[in-house]
């Protein structure tokens, strides 16, 4: 295991693999399963439902994950500040209008703060992915490797 304070370059980027387990601790997620994907762009959470709202004239959404993995039972409410609304071209190459929110990701105490995108994503394995937006200058990717990040949580 490759421990928070494990540097593997001159440029502190520090080692993953291509799944880790992190926290969105801003959204109050402990512990998620993250797809490492530096094929996409952009960040993405799974939420199966988001409501819009206004907080001190500002846009909000307050959304719904399934924070375990492998688990629909347990449901976990989020809120956030929309950062941003836009088109983003999934994986099969359609095109969704998405909420982007910022919230700060902590790999065992590396933390940062990263753009995400709200969409549905039951069908896939992952309740979140790492894009290479959020990995830049921070991260290398062992595609052989999994979960080598220590997990505090």
């Amino acid at each position: 295991m490759i421990s928070k304070d494990t540097i593997v370059n001159k440029n502190n980027k520090f080692l993953v693999g291509w799944r880790e387990v992190a926290a969105l601790p801003d959204l109050g997620i402990n512990n998620i399963h993250v797809k490492i994907d530096t094929g996409a762009r952009s960040s993405c959470l799974h939420t199966f439902k988001i409501e819009e709202f206004i907080r001190d004239g500002e846009e909000w959404v307050k959304f719904w994950i399934h924070p375990i993995h492998n688990n629909t039972d347990i449901e976990q409410i989020c809120e956030a500040k929309v950062a941003d609304k836009r088109v983003v071209r999934n994986s099969g190459g359609d095109e969704q209008l998405r909420y982007f929110i910022v919230s700060t990701i902590d790999f065992n105490g590396q933390q940062w703060p990263i753009e995400i995108s709200l969409t549905s994503r039951d069908n896939m394995a992952f309740r979140m992915l790492l894009g290479r937006t959020a990995m830049h200058e921070r991260i290398i990717v062992d595609p052989e490797a999994s979960y080598l990040i220590e997990n505090q949580g």
